[in-house]
């Protein structure tokens, strides 16, 4: 009895001491909300007149069709007051199980008490018929606008993620459980991860993906052996050390996106495409972009094109003493090479002998899943914000993203840090996914109004050094890798943008898996596939789709016969030089403008 009474005390000593530590917590979030500034309307939501109009539709079929709609609510009320009659006979008989579950498997309730338990199992199939019946709805909406009713679907999907019952301490069993357990310390804990993330970022509300502790560029990613050869204000260029006794002669260089950082494609040695390619016997430039802040406000597109492209292409050329070089551009860096290629083939420059696009889009007129991002409401504030700082801070682009994949890089993360009071994960890709980088102001309405709204490229041309750059004139041979589960840049789109370029020599290479993971998919893993087709790269994706043959394994291989026969003879390895201004990684892809004492 005095053991069990010792426990009790411990117990209640513990909880005592939970408490005050909530109390502690609970006044730094009140401090760190205190710190949040104003942010605008129109980068947190849609315009609100896109409810009104889905309401005034829904009125519209409620008085031409009300069958429709009087079915539609039936069906829903039928479903609802039978799973309650059901969970009421089981209750009333005394049987404290859940009724009978005929609801979709669902990771987000992998927990046996959302099958078994009445409580739980009630919450989750109601939850369930209700989304349904909320999607039903928008999908029968037949008077809507195609690209409106896209919207209304994603953030009427958005909602009901939001939602979903494993979002509340009270309805979600694991979080119940842990506390339990833990005598609460799981939610002190908990508390804790909020309070860090709100306070490190002024107020706002951006959850750890990973941690931050666990990783250094330079130290235990981004390893792979170099130089920094030459830095201007927008760009560092490393060159990497050669690890086989001869090279080809073309050397290679990839123009990686600026939106994030150069190391997701040299996260460690084991999946580091750098350093494969480096081992493949390839001599291997790569542009570390910089981090832009409000003193990069005037650079647009043609400071990408002319002090970043054409003035990397000449530096490689430079250095390697040679005519021409190959190049790699992946995602929007893609998009702008194509630019870039464009401007050259007016310019009859044939500095570039090949071109590899990863994930990129150049024909935006499906833009896919991102193009709910796209219209006026949400590029107007962002206009507007990029006018008033100078540059886009990386918040808003981290924050889109993560949407695109909320309840993987929103809502899951935040259960574990939050309510399980976990700590974030050492797990290098989510780091990188954290360390996003700043667009110049110009530079990102630019592009977001002339390539993504209008379509420019592929359709009147985009203006640029006083040429009209258009899609038809980008010649030279070339290789596009699209990801098959990507939502940034959807495949098919990606496809299209390609048929639509001028080259006579195209191939085209889909992998399985998504924007980053299907790029990031070293041979050795195993783990994706990739598809090849001889069907013509004609502008219909399916049709080549449905003639394309699987391979097992990674795409990386297949692209490296393709690329080796377009670089030249085997020459003895060119060393690198010292210049003096640094080892690869180099010092821009450390540089974080955003950083404040909070941090």
């Amino acid at each position: 009895m005095a053991t069990s009474e010792c426990e009790n005390s411990d117990k209640l000593d513990a909880l005592n001491e939970n408490l005050a530590k909530i109390e502690t917590l609970t006044q730094r979030l009140i401090a760190a909300f205190a710190n949040k500034q104003p942010q605008r309307p129109e980068l947190q939501a849609p315009d609100p007149s896109i409810y009104l109009r889905a309401a005034s539709a829904y009125w519209n079929e409620m008085v031409n069709h009300p069958s429709k709609v009087i079915e539609q609510q039936v069906e829903y009320w039928g479903k609802t007051l039978k799973h309650f009659a059901e969970a009421q006979e089981a209750l009333k008989h005394g049987q404290l199980v859940a009724p009978e579950d005929h609801t979709p498997d669902d990771k987000r309730f992998t927990n046996p008490l959302w099958k078994t338990h009445p409580y739980f199992n009630y919450i989750k199939q109601q939850y369930l018929m209700s989304s349904d019946a909320i999607e039903k709805a928008i999908e029968e909406l037949d008077t809507l606008d195609p690209r409106e009713k896209r919207r209304l679907e994603y953030f009427g999907k958005q909602i009901i993620d939001m939602m979903a019952p494993t979002n509340f301490l009270g309805t979600n069993p694991d979080a119940l459980m842990r506390a339990v357990e833990t005598e609460g310390e799981s939610l002190v804990k908990g508390l804790e991860n909020l309070v860090r993330d709100i306070e490190a970022n002024n107020g706002d509300l951006l959850v750890t993906l990973a941690d931050r502790d666990a990783f250094k560029v330079g130290g235990n990613i981004g390893t792979t052996e170099g130089e920094v050869v030459y830095r201007n204000r927008m760009f560092e260029l490393i060159q990497y050390k050669p690890t086989t006794e001869q090279v080809h002669e073309t050397p290679l260089m990839i123009f990686p996106p600026w939106i994030n950082k150069f190391y997701i494609l040299d996260l460690k040695p084991q999946n580091s495409l750098i350093k494969w390619i480096v081992d493949q016997g390839y001599t291997l430039f790569v542009v570390s972009w910089v981090n832009p802040d409000a003193n990069y406000a005037d650079v647009g597109m043609e400071t990408y094109v002319e002090e970043g492209y054409l003035e990397a292409v000449a530096k490689v050329k430079e250095i390697c003493k040679v005519k021409q070089v190959n190049v790699v551009g992946y995602c929007i860096a893609g998009t702008t090479l194509s630019l870039t290629l464009s401007l050259m083939h007016k310019r009859k420059d044939k500095s570039i002998k090949s071109a590899t696009f990863f994930t990129t889009l150049t024909d935006f007129s499906d833009q896919g899943e991102v193009g709910v991002f796209l219209e006026n409401d949400f590029v107007d504030g962002i206009e507007a914000e990029a006018q008033d700082k100078g540059y886009l801070p990386s918040y808003y682009m981290t924050k889109t993203f993560s949407y695109l994949r909320s309840n993987d890089l929103i809502y899951g993360p935040a259960i574990r840090s939050y309510m399980m009071g976990e700590a974030p994960p050492a797990f290098d890709l989510l780091f990188w996914n954290g360390d996003g980088t700043n667009l110049p102001g110009r530079m990102a309405v630019e592009y977001l109004r002339g390539l993504c709204q209008q379509d420019k490229l592929c359709t009147s041309g985009y203006e640029m050094f006083g040429e009209t750059l258009k899609i038809a004139d980008v010649k030279i041979p070339l290789c596009a890798v699209a990801c098959e589960t990507d939502h940034i840049a959807a495949w098919r789109s990606s496809f299209r943008g390609v048929s639509k370029m001028g080259s006579t020599n195209k191939t085209f290479i889909l992998s399985e898996s998504g924007h980053i993971a299907g790029i990031v998919n070293p041979p050795s893993k195993k783990k994706y596939g990739h598809y090849t087709s001889e069907h013509p790269i004609d502008g219909d994706p399916d049709a080549w789709r449905a003639d394309a043959e699987r391979h097992d394994g990674s795409w990386w291989p297949r692209w490296e016969e393709w690329l080796r026969s377009r670089s030249g003879k085997l020459i003895s390895a060119r060393e690198v030089a010292d210049s003096g201004l640094g080892a690869a990684p180099g010092s821009y892809v450390r540089a974080n403008p955003n950083a404040t004492s909070s941090t």
